[in-house]
């Protein structure tokens, strides 16, 4: 397995960690909020644990959120997700960036088609 030195991915979580806390210190009511609705969401049900943090994965590339992939990799290798279960996931996060993209394409013709339309009537 190859590493490669792109981003310092466990470097990238330290260092956010001062700015995390002037967040907290600035917003507390909001971030105390933030943080009972991630523990309301981490909470035991019909998916485990190992799962939901996949999933954080896959929507924090979907979303293209630096920060929020070095949490929840960390967190899903905590819960027990292998390399193999991080890539298989990895699958669906590109297919789900994409799907998006084409689907916002196709409105977005949608759209020019209907001004074009407007402007000639």
């Amino acid at each position: 397995m190859a590493h490669t030195e792109f981003k310092d991915w466990p470097g990238m979580a330290a260092n956010l960690i001062p700015a995390i806390k002037e967040l907290h210190k600035g917003a507390p009511g909001v971030m105390k909020a933030f943080r009972e609705m991630g523990a309301a969401a981490h909470e035991g049900g019909a998916l485990d644990a190992k799962t939901k943090e996949l999933l954080a994965v896959a929507i924090s590339v979907a979303m293209r959120c630096d920060p929020c992939i070095t949490y929840h990799v960390e967190g899903a290798r905590k819960k027990g997700a292998t390399r193999e279960e991080i890539a298989e996931t990895m699958g669906l996060a590109v297919y789900m960036g994409a799907g998006p993209s084409a689907m916002y394409a196709a409105q977005a013709l949608e759209a020019y088609d209907q001004y074009v339309d407007s402007a000639n009537d």
